[in-house]
């Protein structure tokens, strides 16, 4: 545990600029890149950093031939860093919000397969109890939206729980589950098959699939795994499901999404799902905040919306 009087010290000597700086170098991994986009010269960053590292005893970044990487209480302090700079913004949005007569502002983190029903659903609820209530919508993926909450940008995550969400730190609730399809654009050669095989579709046809470290990507790798069956050799890697969408009408590609962030598409006749059944089983997603921190009204409102969506 950290002394009482080292701590003082640590925040007495920490500036606002020091927090810049750590970021900005762990961004770039570069001093002359980082002493750029802080409008300074090289030598004085380089002071600056000797000087963070001053304050911690030890240094927060490895001198590399081509470049700079944090060490391991770097990249703690880093976290640290994006978390408060964060915080202040969104403080500061906040406070403009309420003293130009608003509700307050609400910073939200989701995941795709919960955006359609769930979340929007609760979003168009509280903007109609609180019509000046400024809301920001971010991520895409779990991995995304996780980060996100890491960093201290958003209130509140709706995604699935990862190795890095820890019970020590964050606190999780579930809310529901999704199923992964597999499907194909309505012009595919394969939309009027009526059986198809998943040894067929990985040996003879492009796929579309979310980044490896992805849920859905997880649970199809382990579904191959489990038949035997090799990696599609032929894949496009994208963690944008807005971009999976429009991929998905321009080729050949199977894609695997989650049920309900095809919904509309499915309705639309613009994607077909295929006879295959996957052997995936999710783990559930549900509300990730982090432990100890306070629940606004505005936040709090939310989240009883989203319980009182989720049961229905």
């Amino acid at each position: 545990m950290t002394h009482p009087v080292l701590s003082r010290s640590l925040f007495n000597r920490l500036r606002y600029k020091h927090l810049h700086m750590l970021v900005a170098l762990s961004a770039s991994q570069n001093l002359h890149r980082a002493s750029q986009s802080l409008n300074m010269s090289q030598p004085a960053a380089t002071r600056m950093l000797h000087e963070i590292e001053d304050m911690f005893g030890c240094d927060l970044f490895e001198r590399l031939p081509r470049g700079m990487r944090p060490t391991a209480l770097g990249q703690e302090l880093i976290r640290f860093a994006e978390s408060a700079l964060s915080g202040l913004d969104r403080c500061a949005e906040d406070l403009l919000a309420r003293q130009q007569g608003g509700y307050g502002y609400l910073s939200i983190g989701t995941i795709m397969g919960a955006a359609p029903d769930l979340v929007m659903d609760s979003i168009a609820r509280i903007k109609a109890l609180n019509p000046q209530l400024r809301i920001r919508i971010m991520g895409d993926t779990s991995d995304q939206v996780i980060q996100l909450l890491e960093q201290g940008r958003i209130d509140l995550a709706i995604a699935r729980r990862n190795a890095a969400t820890d019970s020590e730190h964050y606190d999780f609730e579930q809310l529901g589950n999704e199923r992964l399809l597999v499907v194909v654009h309505a012009g595919h050669p394969l939309a009027r098959r009526k059986k198809l095989t998943l040894a067929e579709l990985v040996s003879d046809w492009p796929w579309i699939l979310q980044p490896e470290t992805s849920p859905a990507r997880i649970g199809l790798d382990q579904a191959l795994q489990r038949l035997a069956l090799p990696i599609p050799a032929d894949i496009i890697e994208c963690s944008s499901v807005y971009s999976m969408q429009q991929l998905i009408q321009l080729t050949d590609a199977i894609m695997v999404l989650s049920e309900t962030a095809l919904r509309d598409y499915l309705k639309m006749g613009l994607v077909v799902a295929l006879p295959v059944a996957l052997d995936v089983q999710l783990a559930p997603f549900g509300l990730l905040r982090r432990k100890g921190e306070p629940v606004s009204r505005e936040l709090g409102l939310f989240i009883d919306l989203l319980r009182s969506r989720a049961a229905v």
